[in-house]
């Protein structure tokens, strides 16, 4: 099943459940999908595109959770961060701090990365081999801290 299909299916799914909030997220993933095939890339949606639709809806809401938080909405935040659940379920598993460490370990080897300055070349390799399971700033961190 391909994921336009399976948005599809939760869609359907989410109306008959009558689960105003799924409904309306799983809307909005499905805008994003037909907003990329409209687009006129000529292409097929593949699984990079997926994740990109799927972490920009992610990052969105993540935005406003920080926003209605500083602003004190309790009722809107709420919301967002429902949102956010289903949208994460979508999404590849997240890694543990120990696999990324070990992750990063291999690419730095690979690399031959030795000092700080060398953190654009683990980076790109390590962030196309991580894409979407752990957090850019984390790994960053992680990098910054076995580079030192």
């Amino acid at each position: 099943m391909s994921f336009e299909e399976k948005i599809n299916e939760e869609l359907k799914l989410a109306i008959k459940s009558t689960d105003k909030v799924r409904m309306e997220t799983i809307r909005s993933i499905r805008s994003a999908i037909i907003e990329f095939n409209k687009s006129g890339s000529n292409r097929e949606l593949n699984s990079d595109d997926e994740l990109k639709i799927l972490q920009s809806a992610a990052k969105k809401r993540k935005d406003a959770i920080e926003m209605y938080e500083k602003t004190d909405r309790t009722d809107l935040l709420d919301r967002e961060k429902a949102e956010l659940k289903i949208i994460e379920e979508f999404l590849p598993k997240k890694l543990s701090d120990d696999e990324v460490k070990a992750i990063i370990k291999k690419v730095i080897e690979q690399t031959g990365a030795k000092e700080q300055k060398d953190i654009g070349k683990v980076m790109g390799p390590l962030m196309k081999e991580i894409a979407g399971r752990a957090d850019g700033k984390v790994i960053q961190g992680m990098v910054r801290e076995m580079l030192s």
